[in-house]
């Protein structure tokens, strides 16, 4: 870094580290709100990392895992299950929003620990590093946490990025961008989605990187395989309609786009899955709907559903087996920069639509080029689109899908060979 931004973001980030821990003191017991439980789950998190860890069997190493949220996990998964399946190592998990956190942490196949992201101060990257010990790092999509890669870079701890997506408008490529250009000289080997991003790379000087694809279809088509039902969803769409499914609907657009889409068509079925399951999001569909719903957690064996026409899924972990319920589906948080995964539906052969923002997303664009997925930035497009869909147009997206998605297997392989390489070096 240079030094004068090393100094503003130091002090920027322990001036924010200092006034969490002063907020954490007045927390309730139980955090209520996404924000709270941010700021809790920090509180004494390295003494709790020496603690989880004190009795591991220190023979096996340590592969840290690292993703922002509960949809970076979905890149990770299929790697973890891989490695796991081939090597005697312990894994640690990370996540820097409690979106991901809540869920893993509470069922955590392949994964030895689960913790949050200490904030990137010098003495919590060095202490977490220390505790955990990783004989590599694997970070997800588009984490550049300055002194954290530097703490990594130090200690000579192999540390890569899956699923990178560089484009040319990033920060590396603005004036205040050098100290996101220090950081990338942490990662061993860079994992990235398209020819454009590799050629981003060297544009900075880097060339050791995989065009590698995306691990989320290894993810997403090993859930699609996996067996689950849900016998409340198959009782709701028991009469045969087609079945619109909104998932991650994120913000008020979403909101304002799906409800006005569900209140059009009385003649099918819609579930709708929020990403955030807080009473106020829940609220705010809620209102938005002029059509009978209920909430997935009301529902009793003696709901009659032939007068309810919407069920929102007020609990979480479900969506991506949820999709095999659909006809056609809607992902949400298209109209911020963090649209969710469209993967997850197109695997079982959905049509999904989607807000405008796709820039910085591979998969949307390619989606709408082969016609099995559309933009859509208004209640008239989404509805018009939900309108369009009969059983000889279903038939040949489905068949388009699996094309797409069979085209786009084998990223998981590739990474794990290369973190294998650097984690066992003499076999």
């Amino acid at each position: 870094m240079s030094l004068k931004m090393n100094i503003i973001y130091n002090t920027a980030i322990s001036a924010v580290n200092a006034a969490l821990k002063t907020y954490a003191r007045f927390l309730p017991k139980t955090p209520r709100y996404k924000f709270q439980e941010f700021v809790k789950g920090r509180v004494g998190l390295i003494r709790r990392v020496y603690q989880e860890m004190a009795n591991d069997d220190k023979s096996l190493p340590v592969v840290w895992f690292h993703a922002s949220s509960l949809g970076e996990y979905a890149i990770a998964r299929p790697l973890i299950a891989r490695l796991k399946a081939k090597r005697k190592v312990r894994i640690v998990m990370t996540f820097f929003s409690p979106s991901g956190y809540r869920v893993v942490s509470k069922n955590h196949q392949d994964i030895d620990h689960v913790f949050y992201l200490p904030l990137d101060t010098i003495l919590n990257t060095s202490n977490f590093v220390k505790a955990v010990n990783p004989a590599a790092a694997v970070f997800l999509v588009s984490e550049y946490w300055p002194n954290m890669l530097q703490t990594l870079k130090f200690k000579a701890i192999p540390t890569f990025l899956v699923s990178a997506k560089i484009r040319s408008d990033a920060p590396f490529f603005k004036w205040y961008g050098k100290i996101y250009r220090d950081a990338l000289s942490t990662y061993k080997h860079f994992f990235v989605l398209d020819e454009d991003s590799r050629f981003n790379l060297k544009m900075l000087g880097w060339d050791n990187m995989t065009v590698s694809g995306d691990p989320l279809f290894d993810n997403a088509s090993l859930m699609a395989r996996t067996e689950w039902s849900d016998p409340v969803i198959e009782r709701f769409i028991a009469d045969g309609r087609p079945v619109f499914m909104a998932g991650s609907v994120s913000e008020k657009n979403d909101i304002a786009l799906v409800a006005e889409t569900v209140n059009r068509h009385p003649q099918i079925r819609s579930i709708i899955v929020p990403h955030d399951i807080g009473r106020r999001q829940i609220e705010a569909i809620q209102q938005s709907l002029e059509r009978k719903a209920v909430l997935y957690s009301q529902v009793t064996e003696n709901t009659d559903f032939s007068q309810i026409d919407t069920l929102i899924i007020d609990s979480v972990g479900k969506l991506a087996y949820l999709y095999r319920y659909a006809t056609m589906a809607y992902v949400g948080g298209g109209f911020t920069p963090l649209l969710h995964s469209v993967i997850e539906a197109t695997v079982y052969g959905v049509p999904v639509s989607f807000g405008p923002c796709i820039e910085r997303k591979i998969t949307p664009q390619q989606m709408i080029e082969l016609g099995i997925g559309q933009m859509v930035r208004t209640p008239e497009e989404l509805s018009s689109w939900v309108d369009k869909f009969t059983p000889g147009l279903l038939a040949e997206i489905k068949e388009k899908c699996a094309e797409y998605v069979e085209r786009n297997l084998g990223a998981t392989p590739k990474i794990v060979n290369m973190i294998e390489h650097y984690v066992w070096p003499t076999e």
